[in-house]
C-alpha cells in the first residue's frame, strides 16, 4: 500500500485522467483507482470529495445529477476544457519531478 502523503499531490491528476473519456461519480472513480493500482492506493472518501470540490471551484470539472433508475440521485463529474489543459500541465510537471527524484533513488 502506498502512503497517501506520497501520492496526495497527484490526486487531482488521477481524477482528471479518469474523467477524460466520460463523466463518472465518486464511488466509481474510487473503485477504478483501487483496481488500476491493484489495491496499492485506496483513496479515502473525504480526500476524494475534497478533490472534487477543489477541482470544481477551480473550473477543472463540473458536476451534475444523473438520472438513476433506482431513485437515488447520484452526483456525476465531467472534465472541462480548462481541466484538460490543467491535466496536461500536471503531466509535464510529473515528468520533470520524476526526472529529478530518480537522480536520488538507487
Amino acid at each position: 500500500m502506498i502512503s497517501s502523503d506520497v501520492i496526495r499531490g497527484y490526486n487531482d491528476t488521477i481524477i482528471l485522467y479518469l474523467l477524460w473519456e466520460e463523466a463518472s461519480y465518486g464511488y466509481e472513480i474510487s473503485k477504478k483507482i483501487r483496481e488500476m493500482t491493484r489495491e496499492k492506493y485506496i483513496i479515502k472518501e473525504t480526500t476524494l470529495y475534497s478533490a472534487f470540490n477543489r477541482l470544481e471551484k477551480n473550473g477543472y470539472i463540473t458536476s451534475f445529477f444523473g438520472n438513476e433508475t433506482n431513485g437515488r440521485r447520484r452526483t456525476y463529474y465531467r472534465i472541462t476544457e480548462e481541466g484538460r489543459r490543467y491535466y496536461r500541465q500536471k503531466c509535464e510537471e510529473y515528468h520533470v519531478t520524476k526526472e529529478v527524484i530518480e537522480r536520488f533513488i538507487r
